[in-house]
């Protein structure tokens, strides 16, 4: 996935390559190892589940902050916010998109949300793009908010951090191709952004698919603000899985179709979920929880299509 990321970049910041679409193509294909690097390298080793070695974990994370965003800010909002309150309103930054998108029936609706199952694709393609420009910087202010960085010293290590990484991957992915390449710049831009476009589709839907159906739950907290249940069921109630007997499918997303066992265990790497998921299933049915899934990646997308175009008719379910 590295060098699928990589090679396509380095063979456009030659110079060599001068025709429009074979520059579209390389950057195209340099958006599909991006991808395999956010689902297959960093989220594990994030997880400090890639290797037992903790040194190659911490490196191997650094992955992320190569293709423009950041380990640390991911460390806090999908370990620590997602995996702990999944698919709660407000705390799980997964379910708090922008206003014209909606994913939980406790939020607001809004007439527009009537197309969301029609225009959200569109955005779920631009959403790496909004990563790795604005949204890394307002969640550090956010979680700065909430505590996660302890002192201006601390804030301001982490925010010169976050810039100099940014600035290394831009530099190699946009700025020295506009330099180089024997082509407009505004071809390097697009091109650019149609790499992104792969990444941001192919990842924000593999993510949604485990948590925007109609089978899973959102849970509110009650008034002492502690949500009701204990941890394991809550992720059961809230994840689903998808196309488990695909192993090429499952090692080319990083093994985010087992997200159940994912968010049991995910201190386990992915490559151990699909034997873990009988192990799983048979002990959730023992103990009357749920285990949904659903039995191809075709059957998944419909199911989120369905909770898109729901969600975008119901009104609000919170009370009070």
């Amino acid at each position: 996935m590295l060098l699928v990321f990589l090679t396509p970049l380095v063979i456009i910041n030659t110079g060599i390559i001068s025709s429009v679409w074979l520059i579209f193509a390389l950057y195209i294909i340099s958006g599909f190892g991006m991808a395999g690097i956010g689902m297959g390298i960093m989220h594990d080793a994030i997880h400090n589940s890639y290797s037992k070695n903790q040194k190659v974990n911490k490196y191997l994370g650094y992955t992320l902050n190569l293709i423009g965003a950041n380990a640390s800010i991911w460390r806090i909002q999908h370990n620590v916010l997602h995996h702990t309150f999944t698919n709660i309103e407000e705390a799980d930054d997964d379910i708090n998109p922008p206003f014209f998108l909606r994913f939980t029936p406790h939020t607001k609706r809004y007439g527009i949300h009537k197309f969301q199952h029609i225009y959200s694709w569109f955005f779920y393609g631009l959403s790496t793009v909004s990563w790795v420009t604005a949204k890394d910087f307002v969640r550090m202010v956010r979680f700065r908010k909430m505590g996660f960085f302890k002192g201006g010293t601390t804030f301001s290590k982490e925010l010169m951090k976050v810039i100099t990484w940014k600035a290394i991957s831009f530099s190699f992915v946009l700025i020295l191709p506009i330099i180089i390449a024997p082509v407009a710049w505004w071809v390097v831009v697009l091109a650019f952004i149609c790499m992104h476009f792969v990444t941001g589709l192919m990842i924000t839907t593999i993510f949604q698919l485990a948590h925007i159906v109609p089978t899973t739950e959102y849970p509110l907290p009650n008034e002492e603000g502690i949500v009701e249940g204990d941890w394991a069921s809550h992720q059961l109630f809230t994840t689903s899985n998808f196309s488990p007997k695909s192993r090429f499918f499952s090692w080319l997303i990083g093994g985010l179709n087992y997200q159940i066992e994912h968010h049991l265990l995910p201190n386990i790497c992915h490559v151990h979920y699909r034997k873990i998921s009988h192990i799983v299933a048979e002990t959730a049915k023992e103990y009357g929880l749920p285990y949904h899934n659903k039995h191809n990646f075709v059957s998944a997308i419909g199911e989120h299509f369905k909770m898109l175009r729901s969600l975008g008719r119901m009104d609000s379910l919170r009370t009070g």
